[in-house]
């Protein structure tokens, strides 16, 4: 049997899990977190903690981390758990459009940063898998949302990272660099064509009109009810919904130092001259700033 224990980082909205094999105490944590605040640009590591704590409470040997997409609303703790706990940080195949789109985006030098995936110990492609015990993780590649995006599929259960959310919250924005609402329709699909009793796990939930926390449906419930992709929306309407909301939306308030930080798996960037890190900040303006 497997046992999957939620995390909720409340200050994200984002939850995090650790996955393990009941039989060989084999585990793996799925988009784990650090703590940030935005203001200060201070990082801790309480979450993060927690989910070690539970790893260590319950004898568990931790074997991946795995990220389903590089996020653009919280930053990674992968670099940071594997050095508490080892492990093998692994992401999807595509992460190498994603690290070449933002080391261009952020002019970031080939010292500051690589772009052919080094960081991770392991990229995957679309229907690869890995053993966690003797059970089967299988890897599918669920693009849309961002390049890079998998979803993780462990017996009946599904980690689907943003590509869904709860049937009344609807789908992730595609209008970051590499995304494409079409792209995503095709992705939903896979994931609709699953089992129906198969289990989605989110990776969000923003808990619309203040609603208590949930974080997981079947397979049957989000083909019926999803509110962007249901069974009777029509790829067309699906793509004209999601780009016309996407027109509506903000950045996220951390997408650039999560991004930064997250297309290198967490790690941060080096000190400088005067022992400090830093992220860059773009700034944009309209009229004549002297």
């Amino acid at each position: 049997m497997i046992s999957i224990k939620y995390f909720f980082h409340q200050a994200s909205s984002t939850i995090s899990y650790v996955v393990f094999d009941e039989a060989s105490r084999e585990a793996m944590i799925i988009d784990s977190a650090l703590d940030y605040s935005a203001h200060s640009g201070k990082l801790w590591t309480d979450f993060a903690d927690q989910q070690i704590a539970y790893i260590k409470q319950n004898k568990l040997r931790l074997e991946w981390i795995l990220e389903t997409h590089a996020h653009a609303d919280h930053i990674s703790a992968a670099h940071y758990v594997k050095s508490k706990q080892g492990g093998k940080i692994a992401a999807g195949a595509g992460i190498k459009q994603v690290q070449t789109t933002f080391i261009k985006f952020f002019n970031l030098s080939p010292e500051e940063h690589a772009s052919d995936g080094s960081q991770f110990d392991r990229l995957f492609e679309d229907n690869d898998s890995f053993l966690l015990g003797d059970k089967t993780v299988k890897v599918i590649s669920t693009p849309g949302h961002t390049n890079d995006s998998v979803t993780y599929l462990i017996k009946d259960n599904a980690f689907v990272g943003d590509t869904l959310f709860m049937p009344d919250a609807g789908t992730a924005r595609c209008d970051f660099p590499g995304g494409s609402a079409n792209v995503l329709f095709d992705s939903i699909k896979k994931l609709h064509d699953l089992p129906a009793h198969t289990m989605l796990w989110m990776c969000h939930d923003y808990q619309p009109e203040g609603r208590e926390l949930k974080f997981q449906c079947t397979v049957e419930q989000s083909r019926a009810h999803n509110i962007h992709v249901h069974n009777l929306v029509e790829r067309e309407d699906f793509v004209r919904l999601r780009e016309s909301r996407d027109e509506t939306l903000d950045i996220p308030q951390l997408l650039y130092p999560s991004v930064q930080l997250n297309i290198s798996a967490g790690q941060l960037p080096k000190k400088q001259s005067n022992g400090m890190r830093y992220t860059k900040q773009p700034l944009s303006f309209s009229g004549e700033i002297l």
